[in-house]
């Protein structure tokens, strides 16, 4: 379950937080995919690969969004890919994409 830095779930406020965030940058991931795709289709020959390269990037960065939102649909927000231990609200809150807390995320930096 989503919690904050007590360990407790998060409030209907923070939920509400994450949410505006996320649905922020749902909206403007979008934005970016729709507009790479054009900017493809229209492209000349020799940035397309970079073109490509971009789209993909942003691709996973909206599919990342839309897993986050799930999640807090799920409940299952806030929860660490690594050891399953809450990750703090206020990392949340700066990174609502956040997989990891932040000893997880030292371990996978450092592979």
């Amino acid at each position: 379950m989503s919690v904050n830095s007590e360990g407790t779930r998060l409030s209907s406020v923070q939920a509400r937080i994450i949410r505006e965030e996320l649905d922020e940058q749902l909206l403007w991931r979008t934005t970016r995919v729709n507009e790479l795709e054009t900017s493809v289709e229209d492209g000349e020959v020799a940035s397309r690969q970079d073109e490509l390269v971009a789209l993909a990037a942003a691709g996973r960065d909206l599919a990342e969004t839309r897993r986050a939102l799930e999640s807090l649909d799920a409940g299952t927000y806030g929860r660490c890919a690594g050891c399953d231990a809450d990750i703090p609200f206020e990392r949340l809150k700066i990174r609502p994409l956040a997989r990891y807390c932040i000893a997880c995320q030292r371990r996978h930096e450092a592979r």
